[in-house]
């Protein structure tokens, strides 16, 4: 199958992956009426197309935290990544590296830490939950450290998991024991080329992260156990306090959908923030990406780092949300479609994509640089923008 465009690589994962772990990747919460928003209110974006504007050297690098980058993209944190192909986060810090963009290793990500760093040549990103044993979270911060970790992304909006009906539905979350494990088993079954690169060459299967604290319960129930029993609701602004006196590097907030809560970053000195909703995974209901990003990028100026997340499905969409107010956009799902639909070829394949359409709208609206990307090059002033 020929992967044209991101649509094509969800389409070749959802062929290649066991049912459970397809859903994972691309369902939300609830009636996933956030999740449809991320996509269509960002499609509904229309950019100002401009002509004889001489494009013929259009440069995408960017700055970020004190390091260049070739694409204003990183890959954003993903749980169980390393599910969707064999030793799967090692696989995309490698093609994430020879593109020249940041990779983000999620708490909850199948490889640890330490085989993430063998496996990249450049520093990634960690990303942490505020969990409830405080211990447990400086170690996971000082292993970041020693890995030569370059930011620390703090996500800030799941203090408990989203109800995610489609993961009940698959069999992957609410059965437990022998009844679960025996659907999960006759699912992957079906897909013999995952069964054979993730079920049998790709094990250990377990939260590489957290596996020392899980004391031998490596099960898919264990993880969702793990994150009902440890992530904190009792999380406030104050233990921003206790991420910056643990960590030294540069400090991203993840979760931010709300102006106010944007200034209340920027006004305790984050290096930056991601709008997010959490790909539509947790509050459904909530406004999209899109919509929230304008007003929250005005708020904070250039006080610290906005960064979006959600529905990105193309390089058009990229330049749609740099246009609305992001310095750099996180990929999610497509990433993880990627990698699901061909390994790490598959998420070189989805960066290549992204850079090209990227150029091509660059071209058409007549930027040459990225930091020529703003509310100018939106049909309508973006608070007036189609919603």
């Amino acid at each position: 199958m020929t992967h044209a465009a991101i649509a094509d690589l969800r389409e070749a994962a959802r062929r290649r992956l066991p049912h459970f772990l397809f859903e994972y990747i691309d369902g939300g919460s609830y009636d996933e009426v956030t999740l449809r928003r991320n996509v269509e209110d960002l499609s509904g974006i229309a950019l100002r197309q401009r002509v004889l504007r001489n494009v013929a050297g259009i440069d995408l690098s960017a700055s970020l935290f004190g390091r260049e980058w070739s694409l204003p993209v990183a890959l954003a944190p993903i749980g169980l990544a390393g599910m969707n192909a064999r030793r799967g986060e090692c696989q995309a810090v490698r093609a994430a590296d020879r593109a020249g963009v940041p990779f983000t290793l999620s708490t909850v990500s199948a490889c640890p830490i330490a085989e993430v760093a063998a496996a990249a040549r450049n520093p990634f990103w960690f990303q942490l939950y505020m969990i409830r044993d405080r211990a447990f979270m400086l170690d996971l911060m000082q292993q970041a450290a020693q890995a030569g970790c370059s930011a620390l992304v703090f996500t800030v909006d799941m203090p408990v998991p989203g109800s995610r009906y489609r993961d009940y539905r698959s069999g992957l979350a609410g059965m437990p024991g022998l009844p679960g494990a025996a659907r999960r088993a006759l699912q992957g079954a079906l897909k013999p080329r995952w069964a054979w690169d993730v079920g049998i060459r790709g094990r250990p299967h377990q939260l590489g992260n957290v596996a020392p604290v899980l004391n031998g319960r490596t099960g898919i129930e264990d993880f969702f156990a793990w994150m009902r029993d440890n992530f904190d609701p009792a999380i406030d602004w104050s233990d921003l306090d206790f991420i910056r006196s643990a960590w030294k590097g540069p400090l991203i907030v993840k979760g931010i959908l709300d102006a106010e809560d944007a200034r209340q970053a920027a006004d305790l000195g984050v290096d930056g923030i991601i709008v997010s909703n959490h790909g539509g995974r947790q509050l459904d209901g909530v406004p999209s990406t899109a919509r929230a990003l304008p007003e929250i990028a005005r708020a904070v100026g250039d006080r610290t780092v906005v960064m979006a997340d959600g529905g990105v499905r193309s390089g058009l969409d990229v330049v749609r949300l740099m246009a609305l107010g992001a310095r750099a956009v996180l990929l999610g799902r497509a990433w993880a479609y990627a990698l699901g639909a061909a390994g790490e070829a598959g998420v070189t394949r989805m960066l290549q994509i992204v850079e090209a359409e990227m150029r091509v709208a660059m071209a058409l609206i007549g930027a040459t640089r990225i930091d020529q990307i703003d509310e100018s090059c939106l049909v309508q002033p973006r608070e007036r923008n189609r919603f």
